[in-house]
């Protein structure tokens, strides 16, 4: 591990990604589920804080985990766009013990929250969304861990709120080059028939591949579960719908052109197996080879934005709190302690 501490995915991409891939293992059939995840149970109590957003009554679903003994200080979790609030459990308890209070919203259009269709979706609005929660629940200030596309929306929420950021942490963000510069552009509607053809075959070969070189051990499982039950349950017109418009926003709304305007302390921990890129599948043949190569991606990055550091783990991919916890949260957990 290389550390300078000390001195979606879209799963619009999977079938394209994963025409040419034999399936994994035969995993047991997916139980089906519907929009809001009724009956699906996160780690920790979820609750509900309602929004008025575009003329729509909403509901933003969030995990508020509190310490036994608090140590005054709160961490935001943010997650990618194949993820929702839950899959960051182990980092909850590892916050908690810590003395770390834990928000942990899923944003709308994800997990248990409203998956409005006639919606314009933007990181400005997500952040947004966010701040008007934390307003609520009374957190003034707090460290921000994003991880895939939370990370563009955390890059986002600190543009927009500074003041509010105690410091904020990538964790494999996506969005650390601009995609739509050399791939050609995809409709919502492109995004949506893709999205439509989803199996929970595909989902588990994409994951398979993208994330884990081809490998896949048991636990890995758990990423899998929500989008392949809502690949078969009865809202999957719907979730298709937000789905697709969610990665027009992904892809349309860069934030690495702003790097250099961040304003608060800021790490990286970057898996340097990750290839992760938007638009890759259908990027021109010579462009393909450039597009996600996070050796070079953490980086730059980490030399845009004004005094970052950066923690490089080999031989780990897009999902580091689950391939590599010790080097992952030996760093976030220093770098949280540093920045309270």
């Amino acid at each position: 591990m290389k550390n300078r501490l000390l001195p979606f995915a879209c799963l619009g991409l999977v079938l394209a990604a994963c025409a040419s891939v034999p399936h994994a293992a035969t995993a047991p059939a997916p139980r089906g589920l519907d929009a809001e995840l009724t009956g699906f149970v996160y780690p920790f109590e979820v609750r509900f804080h309602p929004l008025q957003s575009q003329g729509q009554a909403l509901k933003l679903a969030y995990m508020d985990v509190k310490p036994a003994a608090p140590n005054g200080a709160t961490v935001v979790l943010l997650h990618g766009k194949n993820f929702s609030g839950n899959y960051w459990a182990r980092t909850i308890r590892a916050l908690t013990a810590e003395g770390y209070r834990v928000v942990v919203p899923d944003q709308i259009g994800f997990g248990k929250s409203s998956k409005p269709q006639d919606y314009q979706f933007s990181f400005q609005t997500l952040a947004t969304h966010t701040q008007e929660l934390l307003e609520a629940l009374g957190v003034q200030r707090a460290l921000v861990v994003g991880h895939s596309m939370g990370g563009m929306l955390a890059t986002r929420f600190s543009l927009m709120f500074p003041q509010r950021v105690s410091g904020l942490v990538l964790v494999n963000p996506i969005g650390l080059e601009d995609w739509k510069r050399v791939v050609p552009y995809r409709t919502v509607d492109q995004h949506y028939q893709q999205e439509l053809a989803a199996t929970p075959e595909s989902i588990r070969d994409y994951m398979r591949e993208a994330y884990f070189a081809g490998q896949w051990k048991p636990e890995y499982d758990p990423l899998t579960e929500i989008l392949s039950g809502w690949a078969v349950g009865p809202d999957r017109e719907r979730i298709a719908k937000v789905a697709a418009l969610t990665s027009d926003m992904v892809f349309t709304q860069p934030v690495v052109h702003e790097f250099e305007d961040l304003q608060v302390p800021t790490l990286l921990i970057i898996g340097l197996r990750d290839r992760t890129a938007i638009g890759k599948a259908w990027a021109p043949e010579a462009v393909k080879p450039t597009l996600g190569d996070y050796t070079q991606l953490g980086k730059k990055a980490a030399a845009a934005i004004p005094g970052a550091q950066l923690v490089e783990i080999p031989g780990v991919g897009h999902v580091p709190q689950l391939e590599a916890w010790d080097p992952y949260a030996g760093a976030l957990l220093q770098f949280a302690h540093a920045h309270r």
